[in-house]
């Protein structure tokens, strides 16, 4: 494609779209590291290191995040600057014929949103069901007896009413911060973001003065090198760096285009993605060094306790806050409100491409556009909400997050670094930042990033079809995992030729 296919008629027509903007370089900084920094970091990344061998995923998480992560941030910040726009939108100036990618990086994060929302009901019903126990609770009687987990992904069970209630709460919430615009998002954010943080620290120094810690955090930190040759565990690693940044999820791009002209680009993915990298790395401590107090508790190893599923938090940081010497019952209210403030700055981030894409499709007001898409995440998160719902959300969460944010990471490198030019980027990256980026980036962007992804995607879909997940029918496997991914992807086609042509100046 040639300069002129882009050119100052492309930046003229990414200038015309009349958006708002962040009100501070602060603002957008802290909304960016609210949607990185969030329960992937204090929930997943814990139980997907402990999963895939401890020190040995955290070789490929720590490799994934400097050749892709990093890369893939400044990629991402650097289109949605250039685009001024929704991802649909965003892809769309390039080439109509590639809108439709544009809506499959917003369906994504909004099916991601479907059951991450449910995790953060369960830490709003933990919370409360906890208040009289002192956070002395068996997470096991938490899940089967007050959620009626049936134990059994083919038992569905009924509906947890708690459950369905923390649904309706977070999503209103996620409601009222959105249709209100990036003003808003600012000022929820400078609150929502240290805090919960600060209390991770504190917990992390109880964590380690309990007996056994050390053996936690030793496995934590030690790599078995022998699982490094597990393709799986390296595409975890990607997988979770994508989900943790907020990448391959349309999110970047979106806040990327609210940011003022002159705004530096490379710096903020520089800050916004050490963050996130750091307060992952704290969690690890957090869960690991309690992990080690359990399995000396009990006499086991550390990779023996057999808790390394989404549930692992939900026993580590209860323990956690029962130990403290003082006020566990404070602590413990205040850890959760912040952690469910985490979650929701993650939550509104995953929603926010969805609403601005709606918007700028059909010119829909932003208000109507953020009620219609949270009340469609709002039923979607029922099915999550049911007795089986744990075992659907990790299967879920299993192929969309891990094949479908690396799939989408594989393609955004290969559209934008090739047909759309890895090196037009660059040069608009450092037109506006103080880091400058040079030539090595182009080479990790067009090859070294698409081949890594490339062959891990197909090691890992070899490795599925020889050893099923968890060990579930195939049948399951295609009915809660691919098949959700399946859908999403066929929808972006038919968003993108439903109203086709109505695009017109944003409203927001």
């Amino acid at each position: 494609m040639s300069e002129n296919d882009f050119g100052m008629q492309g930046m003229y027509m990414a200038v015309a779209v009349r958006r708002e903007h962040w009100h501070s370089r602060f603002a957008f900084v802290m909304a960016a590291v609210g949607s990185a920094v969030g329960l992937g970091n204090v929930w997943r990344f814990p139980y997907v290191c402990y999963k895939n061998g401890g020190g040995a995923f955290l070789i490929p998480y720590f490799v994934a995040l400097f050749t892709a992560g990093i890369p893939l941030m400044v990629l991402e910040f650097s289109f949605g600057h250039w685009a001024r726009g929704s991802p649909p939108t965003a892809f769309r100036r390039i080439g109509r014929k590639w809108e439709w990618f544009g809506w499959w990086t917003v369906l994504i994060p909004f099916g991601v949103a479907s059951y991450y929302v449910v995790v953060m009901s369960w830490c709003f019903s933990y919370m409360i069901y906890s208040l009289d126990l002192r956070w002395d609770l068996d997470a096991d009687v938490f899940f089967r007896s007050f959620l009626g987990d049936t134990g059994d992904p083919l038992v569905v069970g009924g509906v947890s009413v708690p459950v369905l209630l923390g649904l309706a709460v977070v999503w209103f919430f996620v409601f009222l911060i959105l249709y209100r615009g990036v003003g808003r998002i600012g000022r929820v954010v400078a609150v929502t973001v240290p805090l919960p943080t600060l209390l991770l620290f504190l917990l992390t120094v109880r964590g380690l003065t309990l007996p056994g810690a050390l053996e936690g955090v030793g496995y934590y930190l030690t790599p078995d090198f022998s699982e490094l040759l597990d393709v799986g565990v390296w595409l975890s690693a990607f997988a979770q760096v994508f989900f943790s940044l907020s990448l391959a999820q349309g999110i970047m791009i979106t806040y990327a285009s609210y940011l003022r002209r002159d705004s530096d680009v490379t710096n903020n993915a520089f800050i916004i993605s050490l963050a996130d990298a750091g307060t992952s790395f704290l969690a690890g401590f957090t869960v690991f060094s309690v992990v080690g107090y359990l399995a000396v508790s009990q006499g086991v190893g550390v990779d023996g306790l057999g808790i390394a599923g989404p549930e692992l938090t939900f026993i580590t940081y209860p323990t956690a806050i029962s130990l403290l010497p003082f006020a566990a019952v404070f602590f413990g209210v205040v850890f959760y409100v912040a952690l469910l403030t985490f979650g929701i700055d993650s939550a509104f981030s995953m929603i926010e491409p969805m609403v601005a894409g709606v918007n700028s499709r059909w010119g829909v007001s932003k208000f109507w556009a953020t009620g219609l898409v949270c009340l469609a995440g709002f039923l979607c998160s029922i099915f999550f909400s049911a007795g089986s719902g744990l075992y659907w959300l990790e299967l879920v969460d299993h192929f969309v997050a891990d094949f479908g944010l690396v799939l989408i990471g594989l393609f955004e490198c290969l559209l934008l670094g090739w047909f759309f030019g890895a090196s037009r980027l660059r040069k608009h990256a450092n037109s506006v930042s103080d880091v400058l980026i040079g030539r090595w980036w182009d080479v990790l962007i067009r090859f070294v990033v698409p081949v890594v992804l490339a062959v891990l995607l197909v090691f890992s879909v070899y490795e599925n079809i020889c050893s099923p997940y968890l060990g579930y029918p195939w049948w399951v496997l295609l009915l809660g995992g691919v098949m959700p991914c399946l859908v999403l992807f066929l929808l972006s086609f038919v968003f993108a030729r439903i109203g086709r042509g109505r695009y017109g100046v944003c409203s927001f």
